[in-house]
């Protein structure tokens, strides 16, 4: 089988955080022996909005989207002329995906489907016309089916669980990382840990108000972060899958996350992490001051998260999925 993945995001190097998981899912669709090509940043004219991401750079500079689209559709069309499928991540790139001649496949990963209520038509003959809706998440699946998707499918984001489990520094600390902006909350972890040891891992627009950041960090670098955490804390005001919070699972490190989208999927209160509502700093601090003070009670949920990713989340299990996905499309 031949599939043309597309997408806007995705890593232009090895440490490149863009779009992560979707290379490494195609790296596994791959070593299944699908011949797979990529059109992603570097396939077209991006118009110098990769560095910070070309959906956040046409927030900025919505007068480039009519060109990065054409470019965007043209290169797909190039690679799609003997391909069986076309698979687009994000509901925006399905237009390229509709206008490419070709069945095509979509996955939703969330800060899409929030764009799409401003074009709900266009966005409902997006999902009417593909093979096959594929979301992160439930909460994902229930917006697609308002929008207009007929029987959208909910495949995680695969993780991969470390071979082994680190040993959390003492005295406890959280971690928080991922883009500082207000979508994530993280405004309201800094109002919530005021006096606690929290250490913050990213970039972004709110970068200002977190002057201890260290900014991002490799793949490698972020796993001996979560191995040495005692609790990983997901504060998103709306999430769609929830990869951070996954990731710690898989570390077997408890998350306290907010009641929002996918990382209800992710964490189960007081199963694999403890659940509070958004934009409630009081009950944030209330869930983390608990965990800190009971390391009986991280090291009982944080196991029982390793087995949920790892099971939930499993990359073969994952890619099984996507395959029956593709098959049922392409036929």
């Amino acid at each position: 089988m031949r599939v043309v993945v597309v997408s806007t995001s995705y890593p232009r190097h090895r440490e490149d955080f863009a779009g992560r998981f979707v290379a490494d899912s195609v790296e596994r669709l791959r070593a299944r022996g699908v011949d797979v090509e990529v059109v992603g940043p570097t396939s077209f004219r991006d118009f110098g909005l990769a560095d910070g991401g070309i959906a956040a750079g046409l927030r900025r500079k919505p007068w480039l989207a009519p060109p990065v689209l054409a470019s965007m559709v043209a290169a797909t069309r190039r690679a799609a002329r003997a391909a069986d499928l076309v698979h687009a991540h994000w509901l925006q790139v399905g237009l390229a995906a509709m206008l490419s001649g070709r069945p095509y496949v979509l996955t939703l990963h969330g800060t899409d489907v929030e764009l799409a209520r401003r074009s709900k038509r266009l966005a409902g003959a997006i999902l009417r016309r593909a093979r096959g809706v594929i979301c992160v998440s439930s909460a994902l699946a229930d917006s697609a089916r308002a929008l207009g998707a007929l029987d959208p499918q909910v495949i995680p984001n695969g993780v991969e669980l470390p071979s082994e489990i680190g040993v959390e520094e003492t005295p406890p600390h959280v971690l928080f990382a991922g883009r500082l902006s207000a979508e994530k909350g993280v405004e309201d972890l800094i109002d919530a840990a005021v006096g606690l040891d929290v250490r913050i891992v990213g970039d972004g627009p709110l970068r200002d108000r977190v002057p201890s950041a260290t900014g991002f960090v490799s793949r490698s670098e972020l796993s001996q972060l979560y191995a040495r955490a005692a609790v990983v804390c997901g504060p998103s005001r709306r999430e769609g899958f929830g990869m951070v919070a996954a990731e710690a699972l898989a570390h077997a490190r408890p998350v306290v996350a907010t009641r929002v989208g996918g990382l209800v999927d992710l964490v189960m209160h007081r199963e694999t992490g403890l659940l509070v509502p958004p934009r409630d700093p009081a009950a944030l601090r209330s869930a983390l001051d608990e965990l800190l003070a009971d390391a009986g009670l991280r090291a009982r949920l944080g196991r029982t998260g390793r087995d949920h990713v790892g099971s939930y989340c499993d990359w073969d299990a994952v890619t099984t999925r996507l395959l029956d996905v593709y098959r049922a499309a392409a036929a």
